[in-house]
């Protein structure tokens, strides 16, 4: 099996991949020591000492996917907070406070995702709730 986004993002909702990314990156120990031996005198007290883990190849790339299919599902999802954060009465300027950027890229990322993700009856009537850009 090829790990890919696209393989994982059929398989997981947003909320099952954010949780299986979540256990592998603490399940890391982050040691980037290679080859490293250690020379204990009681290798079965060695063993209750050493609890840290490593990813073996198979779980990094895995990681690695799963990260790209959050940040797709993540960003997906900002077209049902838009929407429904204009819906009650919200302006462009909290839009972009949410999102952490500026009024006319609030808008432009919205009218990508409308022309991405809405059929035309659909993306017809997201289009008039956003109203006109925002002026800089």
């Amino acid at each position: 099996m090829s790990i890919t986004p696209e393989a994982l993002e059929a398989e997981f909702s947003l909320t099952t991949a954010a949780t299986r990314l979540d256990f592998l990156s603490r399940r890391d120990n982050g040691d980037t020591a290679l080859n490293t031996v250690r020379d204990d005198d009681d290798p079965w007290a060695a063993t209750l000492r050493d609890t840290g883990t490593q990813l073996d190849v198979h779980e990094a790339l895995e990681l690695l996917a799963l990260g790209e299919v959050v940040s797709r599902k993540a960003h997906d999802s900002q077209l049902v907070g838009i929407r429904a954060a204009l819906r009650g009465g919200a302006d462009w300027d909290q839009i972009a406070a949410a999102l952490g950027g500026s009024p006319q890229q609030a808008y432009d990322s919205f009218t990508e995702a409308v022309a991405r993700q809405l059929d035309s009856d659909a993306a017809a009537s997201a289009r008039e709730l956003a109203g006109s850009r925002p002026a800089r």
